[in-house]
């Protein structure tokens, strides 16, 4: 059984895509967040840089946002999805398509950026079954590409690193595309030829 652990001890948490031995020699804490910038713990103010990871791109504890959250978990907190809903659910999901391009009439709701490539993958999949084409199910990646850290999201993610710790289910061989900024000289007409291949079959 391990040992009990002060609620401060760092060693609990597992965290993820970061060195953990050697963060937690030299620990970098957040403790406070307004506007676009972090406050860490010996009072300097850090440049929130990456949006909270692409979570708050309105800012951080802004009022009308607080307030917002503050009135729905007063009024309700969770509503589950599966055979019943909320109206707050359904008004969004129609501001949302009116907002949308054309095409766009319908909205599946996620939690995570992972969660929505996983969801994404799935209903591709699922659509072409439904036309008829059970046998089209290879998805193409994005060289250097990132798209969350399921399983879905790693196998069509163009980072090795993410995938080589796993195994056959997510590093099985699939074409990919080449990233964007990738140079020219970098492609070779072998490799570039291969991917024209694995498209037409596609």
């Amino acid at each position: 059984m391990s040992a009990k652990l002060a609620t401060n001890d760092l060693e609990a948490f597992w965290m993820p895509f970061s060195a953990n031995r050697e963060y937690k020699k030299a620990p970098r804490l957040l403790v406070r967040a307004e506007g676009t910038h972090y406050t860490t713990d010996d009072g300097r103010r850090v440049l929130d840089g990456t949006s909270g990871l692409w979570c708050v791109s309105a800012g951080h504890c802004r009022p009308k946002i607080v307030e917002a959250v503050r009135k729905q978990v007063g009024e309700l907190d969770f509503a589950g999805t599966f055979q019943m809903g909320h109206p707050r659910a359904f008004e969004c999901a129609s501001q949302l398509v009116n907002v949308a391009p054309p095409g766009f009439n319908h909205v599946f709701f996620t939690n995570s950026g992972s969660e929505s490539v996983e969801t994404a993958l799935k209903i591709a999949l699922a659509y072409h079954r439904a036309k008829g084409n059970a046998s089209k199910v290879r998805l193409i990646g994005r060289e250097r590409g990132y798209h969350g850290v399921n399983f879905g999201g790693t196998s069509v993610g163009g980072i090795a690193n993410n995938r080589k710790w796993f195994g056959t289910p997510v590093a099985r061989r699939r074409p990919s595309a080449p990233h964007p900024r990738s140079r020219p000289q970098r492609l070779q007409p072998r490799r570039a030829g291969a991917r024209r291949r694995a498209c037409r079959r596609s």
